[in-house]
This record gives C-alpha cells, structure tokens and sequence, in this order.
C-alpha cells in the first residue's frame, strides 16, 4: 500500500464526505479511493470511517487521525513548496487571505495578471473579515485594512494607505439639505459601520483642527458593502472608504462631503499592512504577492 496516496484518498473523502465525490476531486475511480481506505484501516486495525447506504461519517478514532494525516500533508506540501521557492521564479501553493470587500474590488480584478506573470504559482485566496490566525489556519499570507496591532511571532509590513470619505446620494441631500459643518451631522441619519459598540465618534482633522462628532443613525453594519448599498439608496450619510466609492462619485450616484478634512471612525486609521510568519522571510512567492499589491493600489 502506498501509504501517502492513502493519507491523501481519506483526507479527500472526509472533506468531501463520501467516497465518490472524493474520487471526483481526485480524478480516479470510486473503487480506488474505497479500496485505499480499507488498506488503511486494515494496517491501523481501526475503523476510520463509518459507512451506511446513505452517508460515510468519520469514526472518533477516524477524526483524531484526520487531523494527524490533513497536519502531516499540509506540512509535506510546505516543505516541497519551500524547496521550490528557492528557483527562478515564485512557485507553488500561495495560501492568502484578504479582507471581504476590498479584496473583491480592489485585489481580485487583477489576480488574473499576477498568474499569468508567474505561470508555476499556485494561488489559493480566501476572503474574510475576520482575523486570521496563520498558523492554525495554515495561511501564508495576510492582508489587512487598518492599524495592524502587535501580535507575537507574525511580521507585520505597511503597504500604503487608503482615504475614508464622508458620502451620500443626491436624493437625500435633496430631501435632508446638505451639511456645512461637521457637527450638523448630528441632525442627519448616519450609517455606521459595527465595531462593536453602539457608540461611534467621527473624527475630523483638518491641519490643527480636530472635531469629534458622535453619531447616530438607523443603519449600522459589520460589512462595507451593506453601508455602500444604503447610502446609495438615499438613507443616509456615510463613510466609506475611497476603493468602494470612487466610481459613485465620478457617475454622480453619491456626492462627498467635507473634502478639507481627513475622517476616520473612533480611533481606526486607514492603512493596508500584510501579515505573515517569520519563516516565511525572504519567501519568492510571498514577495512576488507584496510587489504584486504594490502595483495595484
């Protein structure tokens, strides 16, 4: 029995949660993956998986070897990857995660170009706002909106900037009249991205001035794209960053406001940092990644 290629068939069919559609993804028989299976279990003197005429499930035994064997791939991979790194050129698995939003409008667009440039790198993106823990998770890469706090044991490098803008629709200016001074947004329904508190503070700087404004609204939102689409229908004042609002306000669908000022939410700033871990310094495929982004922002 091979007993790697049988690792990988049962690791296949515990994801895929069957036999034949973890044949699929391998590209080989059903039969195939069934029989390497029972070698495995016939070696481990274990039962692995337990089979009904409706649903394979993993066994006890079966999920504690599951998370040895996926550990024991992962890191073969790594390795091979690391070897490979070390050629002429980025190659091999790039695992990244990007924040939701921005990485749909501002990354994704241009992945097309960074795999035709490097032909043997093999890209594997995942969108979430939530922050990625890189080694669990298995994560090469990490690109973050805002300021990056310290974590122990990851590198952390700025890549640039990004500008927060104060918008709404021209139906709401209509109806609402347009606000002069920061403060007036007190009298304004304002969409407020959830940072967890109920409260929020817009601060304002403009050379020495500072101006804080708490505001309030009906709308609030944990995604960006929620906030962008209720502004847009007129219900309100937001502040949005420029990567999801600069098309609406050349094609007149939302005008900024207060274009002296510098706004940011509570204590937030608006920088983009890439994360990663200490072994992957000097990495082709991780620099390639961090050139890549530098050219498109």
């Amino acid at each position: 029995m091979d007993k790697l290629l049988a690792l990988r068939m049962f690791v296949a069919t515990v994801d895929a949660k069957g036999f034949s559609a973890a044949a699929r993804r391998l590209e080989v028989a059903t039969s195939t993956v069934t029989r390497m299976v029972d070698a495995l279990e016939q070696e481990l003197g274990s039962v692995l998986l337990n089979r009904s005429t409706r649903q394979v499930t993993v066994s006890e035994a079966g999920a504690a070897y599951y998370l040895s064997a996926r550990r024991i791939l992962e890191e073969l991979e790594e390795a091979d990857a690391s070897i490979r790194d070390r050629g002429d050129e980025p190659a091999g698995p790039l695992r990244v995660s990007l924040p939701m939003a921005f990485g749909r409008a501002r990354i994704c667009p241009h992945l097309g170009d960074l795999l035709r440039q490097y032909p043997r790198l093999e890209l594997d993106i995942s969108l979430t706002d939530d922050i990625v823990d890189l080694l669990a998770e298995r994560v090469d890469l990490s690109i973050r909106l805002g300021a990056a706090a310290p974590m122990d044991g990851v590198i952390s490098r700025p890549l640039g900037r990004f500008r927060r803008r104060v918008v709404a629709s021209p139906d709401y200016l209509r109806e609402r009249g347009v606000p002069e001074q920061p403060m007036d947004l007190l009298a304004h329904d304002c969409l407020r991205f959830n940072y967890g508190s109920a409260r929020q503070v817009w601060t304002f700087q403009a050379q020495d001035e500072v101006i804080r404004v708490p505001v309030h609204g009906r709308f609030r939102s944990d995604n960006v794209e929620a906030l962008h689409a209720v502004a847009r229908a007129g219900l309100g004042v937001a502040l949005l960053p420029d990567w999801i609002v600069d098309q609406d306000l050349t094609g007149g669908r939302l005008t900024s406001l207060f274009d002296t000022f510098s706004v940011d939410p509570d204590n937030t700033r608006p920088l983009i940092s890439a994360r990663y871990l200490p072994n992957h310094r000097g990495s082709m495929r991780i620099e390639a990644f961090l050139a890549f982004m530098a050219r498109i922002l």
